[in-house]
């Protein structure tokens, strides 16, 4: 009998530093298209994100932060399974109407955190697609989507602003629709009457440079066609502020739970038509002016976290899905605005690159419970979040969980200077960082 006690108090003393160590909520927060350079706790001296300094100066700043790729779709892959996205094929840049590619029944983030005991939301950018083959049922159930994979709650809009539809979904059905107006989507012809920027550019508020002149909406034209849904229509200039009400009422909804947040912004993605309070502010013209926008959702959730007491022991990670890219698709003065500020930091290459500012984007850690703030040059990546946080969480993957992913937890928390060895980076092809080497094949020279 006394041997079963002392047996039972050495487990307990075994698990306990597990459960003591556990965050009580975690937050990831990732912008869109921000480029390395482009924070000024990273260098930028054009422009001020104080709340993402903030971040910078209360947590550990990794200086060697990297998506999975130089495009969006396989870095969200990657960071949602754990698992490059070069090798399923069907995860290069999505369509409005693409099928979600996580099976249901795929080990996820949210799926494992979900089975950690946290409640799970993903607010904003989804671009993982939506429905099984051929596509999503815009105007009824949406399945499978984000709640099917491991999210208790999703508000998202589908892909990005400059795609079709131009509507949101809350969990499984689009919000505001309705069903005498049924929404019709197709990217491969033009349907119904809806103007577009090539026949009718009169009606642009904001013109596009290549390709972007399809259906109009907002006054902004679009790649692909759409008609109807007329109520459920987004305006382009509130977006930033319906997706920080909505993470906010997720916060004060589970203030007494554990709660895994994903947090997606859109800014400063294409086409940026930020809020009118941000609009002419950065000097930099829309893009400078949505990096603005992106640091003040930062702000407000960073607040929430305060007024709910939370901060101390809740882990935030602030990163990006890829490098920056000035003209992508429409003209909004970013080229002739930009004067001296470098987006990609003293690194080269940004978005759609091999080189090294294609995936290499600022990522910061803060939990003050137990990360010390400070700077690590350790080379991290995003494709780590399955493991790492699965460790820290006290959850066992299966064999088949998340093959790319390694636990780095010791070093996203800062007990440890030593990362990855090795990271594969995606651009298209593949390029291949080994320490402080890196191979570009000569296809991806670009």
């Amino acid at each position: 009998m006394r041997l079963r006690i002392v047996a039972a108090a050495l487990i307990l003393l075994a698990t306990a530093p597990l459960h003591a160590q556990r965050p009580r909520n975690i937050v990831v927060i990732y912008t869109d298209d921000l480029g390395y350079g482009d924070v000024s706790s990273y260098g930028a001296t054009a422009l001020k994100t104080p709340h993402i300094d903030r971040l910078a100066k209360e947590g550990l700043r990794f200086t060697d932060g990297h998506s999975a790729a130089a495009t969006c779709t396989p870095s969200r892959y990657a960071l949602m399974t754990g698992q490059y996205a070069f090798r399923k094929p069907g995860t290069g840049v999505l369509p409005g109407d693409a099928a979600l590619v996580i099976e249901p029944g795929q080990t996820t983030v949210a799926s494992m955190l979900q089975k950690a005991g946290y409640s799970t939301a993903v607010v904003g950018k989804w671009h993982l697609g939506l429905g099984s083959k051929g596509g999503p049922d815009w105007n009824g159930d949406v399945r499978p989507s984000p709640n099917d994979i491991g999210f208790d709650y999703s508000f998202i809009m589908a892909a990005t602003a400059d795609r079709v539809p131009t509507v949101y979904l809350e969990n499984r059905r689009v919000t505001g629709l309705d069903p005498s107006d049924p929404i019709a989507v197709s990217y491969s012809e033009p349907i119904g009457n809806w103007p577009t920027g090539k026949t009718h550019p009169e009606l642009l508020k904001m013109s596009p440079s290549h390709g972007h002149d399809m259906t109009i909406v907002n006054g902004i034209s679009r790649i692909g066609y759409m008609s109807g849904g007329k109520s459920a229509l987004w305006k382009d200039e509130d977006m930033a502020d319906v997706f920080v009400a909505k993470a906010m009422s997720f916060l004060e909804k589970q203030r007494n739970n554990p709660f895994f947040l994903f947090f997606a912004t859109h800014d400063p993605h294409v086409p940026r038509v930020p809020h009118p309070r941000f609009a002419g502010k950065s000097g930099m013209g829309p893009r400078g002016d949505a990096i603005l926008q992106a640091d003040w959702s930062v702000g407000e959730i960073l607040r929430a976290l305060d007024r709910l007491g939370l901060t101390t022991d809740t882990l935030v990670i602030f990163t990006s899905d890829n490098g920056p890219v000035v003209d992508d698709g429409y003209k909004d003065d970013a080229v002739s605005k930009l004067g001296n500020h470098k987006p990609s930091g003293p690194f080269r290459g940004g978005k759609y690159s091999h080189f090294e500012a294609g995936t290499r984007v600022p990522f910061i850690v803060r939990w003050p419970a137990r990360v010390k703030p400070g700077v690590s040059n350790a080379l991290v990546s995003q494709v780590d979040f399955l493991a790492s946080f699965a460790a820290l969480t006290g959850r066992t993957l299966a064999d088949n969980d998340g093959p790319d992913s390694l636990d780095t937890i010791a070093t996203f928390l800062g007990t440890s200077t030593t990362g990855r060895r090795e990271l594969v980076e995606q651009a298209g092809g593949q390029a291949l960082r080994v320490e402080n080497w890196k191979y570009i094949g000569p296809s991806g020279q670009r």
